[in-house]
């Protein structure tokens, strides 16, 4: 094999500057690599998420996986730096991802592990014998296994570069504040490309880009990795080639794709959106003089149940159907639409027949709609919640982005919005019996009293759904029963589709709003998922010759006390995420600015630490630990209604002030780690089981996990002060590789 040594001397990236010091060089690398890793991961995260949809229902699998490639990265930094072998393995799944035959095989591992039953997942199939059941999952595994391999070894090689330039820096807390940097700069890059709605080809030009100097040196290139960048970016562009489709739009959230709608649908359906390659909103042109005078469809109905519904807030807008059809009753004076999705409000824009979005008397507000219940001060006599339902979790976190829209406390707030008599009108496509019954109990416990229920079918007017009337009921009962045509209507639905409610499914709380999930368990799916992570940390100990540091059983003392940390660390922002979510909506912002204000919270905590060296550190821990138990007692809800300034600043600081202690504690140990690889190592595998650990919050709700967390940071305290350990500084490495980055192609 050959090899080329990316770093010892000035390439391409420093020719210019002889002045530069090794030092100063090595930073520049660290900076460099530091965006890579982080851009990287939040790439993989959301296109994997987007071709393998029960990745989008479980993005934290993706993000623990990388946590697992790193970690082993770190634990084998001193072995040989196969840059190219990492590129060809990210090459590899996006050419998986990208051939038509086997992006459909990999887009079923959907299909194969929703035969389980426990998560509510579009497209989901159900087997009739145990064995066909077993059969399936285990094909869906295998071919999950696959996936999270090749991301696995696409981040080895990046992992074993960060810690040789971990390790040998002399000064730890000025290179653990770069690598803090560079996250930064990666996070809001990639953030940067997903609002201006740029396709994967951008996302892979821009990580090619990122990768090349580190490809480069002194005029000669690691010739296979850079084919490999070229290849990546070109299977990118094939795999977002969809020539049936009218356009394609990377959202900030999801992959919309237009089409037209098929004839046999004409002429109600004129186009449809597929979300995450699954057929998710049709658009439909019900006007009287496309379908005739006496339709009468789901889109026409909230708005003939009021007696005067003048003023309607419609949350879940989508293209526009739901504003259509209030516009369409000549009842309504004023609509105020609002849609999460930006992307979505453009396709209604663009290609809704009746034009809701562009009539005067539509306010169109692109949010949240627990974000946006939280800051109106406007009242209703109708709030419409649409077919509201997302196909996508939050970042790092296991809810949904519609799951906080439907707890106890949403429900509240709504009904805090509404004009006296006003009502609320909930529409929603329920493929499990007990999130209707869920649905029901919530709104009973708000409005103390059982809803109007029934099922409306599919047909030529609408893609049908459950309908909830809630509120002023009585009058809902009285407009109903006084036109016969609608009578005659909702009877028929009843009788041909009955509802049976029983009214004994746990509600959804901000605490435990996982809509979907039938009671409080954790899902065997996650359970074998971990089995999965397992198995690749064996397979790694078995192809990376078992270093020492990839088993935990010989870990020094030391080793643990970071494992802890990264634990505790994971959970945290987990639940900032989470309390984020709840009071300033659940935003791709939102998620991008807490993440970034723990960052940043880590940087400040490195300057303490650099300019007080010598601050007591047990006060520091009970600090640590009394912020994080203190956070369990306090509803940050409470501040919900506070301008939005004021409370962004406030929740942003009472979240993160954990994370300024733990950065203390963290940079201090750190600075005198005797191998900083590592330290960096067990630190991301505690990442990596805070990850696996959040899936308790099914069980226990989220707030719990500040119990656990608290516990961690305990545990690290423990663990600080051990037993003075021997560690050999890293012999001198193989001649050909005396460099920090020596690259083997």
């Amino acid at each position: 094999m050959s090899r080329d040594q990316a770093i010892p001397e000035p390439g391409p990236a420093t020719q210019g500057h002889p002045q530069l010091t090794s030092l100063e060089r090595d930073g520049m690398w660290l900076f460099l690599l530091s965006i890579l890793a982080l851009y990287l991961e939040l790439l993989l995260i959301r296109w994997v998420g987007t071709e393998i949809r029960i990745f989008a229902y479980l993005q934290n699998t993706v993000l623990v996986v990388c946590f697992l490639g790193l970690g082993l990265g770190l634990f084998t930094a001193r072995e040989p730096i196969r840059m190219g072998r990492g590129i060809w393995a990210i090459v590899i799944l996006a050419a998986l991802l990208a051939i038509p035959p086997t992006r459909e095989i990999l887009a079923g591992i959907s299909v194969l592990l929703s035969t389980l039953g426990e998560m509510n997942i579009w497209g989901a199939s159900s087997q009739d014998s145990a064995a066909a059941t077993v059969a399936s999952l285990t094909l869906g595994l295998l071919l999950a296994l696959v996936v999270m391999l090749l991301i696995v070894e696409g981040f080895i090689p990046l992992g074993r570069l960060l810690g040789r330039l971990m390790d040998r820096h002399p000064r730890p807390i000025a290179a653990y504040s770069i690598n803090v940097a560079g996250s930064l700069v990666g996070i809001w890059l990639f953030v940067l490309l997903s609002m201006l709605n740029q396709p994967p080809v951008a996302w892979f030009v821009c990580l090619a880009l990122l990768a090349l100097p580190l490809l480069v040196r002194r005029g000669s290139v690691a010739k296979g990795a850079l084919m490999g960048l070229a290849v990546l970016v070109l299977t990118s562009w094939l795999a977002d080639r969809d020539r049936d489709s009218l356009a394609i739009v990377w959202s900030p959230y999801q992959k919309l794709a237009l089409f037209d709608a098929p004839e046999r649908f004409a002429p109600a359906a004129t186009h449809f959106v597929a979300v995450n390659n699954v057929k998710y909103q049709w658009m439909m042109d019900l006007r009287p003089e496309t379908v005739g005078p006496a339709h009468l469809g789901q889109y026409d109905i909230p708005f003939l149940v009021h007696p005067r519904p003048t003023r309607a807030l419609i949350v879940g807008a989508g293209t526009g159907n739901d504003v259509a059809g209030a516009l369409r009753s000549g009842r309504v004076e004023r609509v105020t639409a609002v849609e999460i999705d930006p992307a979505i409000v453009s396709f209604g824009l663009k290609h809704h027949r009746e034009r809701p979005y562009q009539s005067e008397r539509v306010d169109v507000v692109v949010d949240d709609a627990r974000s946006f219940f939280a800051r109106t001060s406007e009242r209703y006599d109708l709030i419409l919640f649409g077919l509201l339902d997302a196909h996508t979790s939050t970042a790092m976190t296991n809810a949904r982005l519609d799951h906080y829209v439907y707890t106890r406390e949403s429900f509240e707030r709504a009904r805090q919005l509404l004009r006296p008599g006003g009502m609320i009108v909930l529409v929603f496509e329920v493929r499990r019996q007990f999130i209707a019954d869920r649905l029901a109990v919530v709104l009973r416990e708000v409005f103390e009293e059982e809803p109007i229920a029934f099922r409306i079918p599919m047909s030529a007017l609408g893609v049908g759904g459950v309908m909830l009337i809630a509120g002023n009921v009585e009058a809902a009962h009285s407009r109903i029963g006084g036109d016969e045509r609608l009578a005659g209507m909702v009877a028929d639905w009843k009788r041909e589709h009955p509802l049976d409610l029983s009214y004994a499914t746990p509600p959804t709380t901000d605490d435990w709003p996982y809509l979907y999930l039938e009671r409080p368990t954790i899902p065997l799916l996650f359970v074998l998922l971990a089995g999965l992570l397992w198995l690749i940390v064996i397979y790694a100990r078995r192809r990376l010759a078992a270093p020492a540091g990839t088993n935990p059983l010989r870990w020094p003392r030391s080793a643990w006390h970071f494992f802890f940390l990264g634990a505790a660390f994971l959970l945290l922002e987990v639940q900032n995420i989470s309390k984020a979510a709840v009071v300033l909506g659940n935003t791709w912002v939102v998620n991008a600015v807490i993440i970034s204000a723990v960052l940043c919270m880590i940087l400040l905590a490195n300057a303490i630490a650099a300019k007080w060296p010598r601050i007591p550190l047990g006060p520091v821990y009970g600090a640590l630990i009394g912020s994080a138990l203190a956070l369990y007692f306090v509803d940050l809800a409470r501040f919900a209604f506070l301008p939005f300034p004021t409370k962004a600043l406030l929740v942003g600081v009472l979240t993160t002030l954990p994370m300024l202690f733990s950065g203390i504690v963290f940079v201090r140990s750190f600075k005198v780690a005797p191998r900083k690889d590592l330290a960096l190592g067990a630190n991301l595998y505690g990442a990596l089981v805070g990850g696996l650990l959040q899936s308790i919050s099914f069980l226990t709700g989220i707030k719990f996990l500040l119990l656990i967390v608290a516990a961690f940071y305990g545990l690290a305290l423990l663990t600080r002060n051990g037993e003075p350990e021997v560690v050999t500084r890293r012999a001198p490495e193989p001649a050909g590789e005396q460099s920090v980055a020596g690259v083997t192609r």
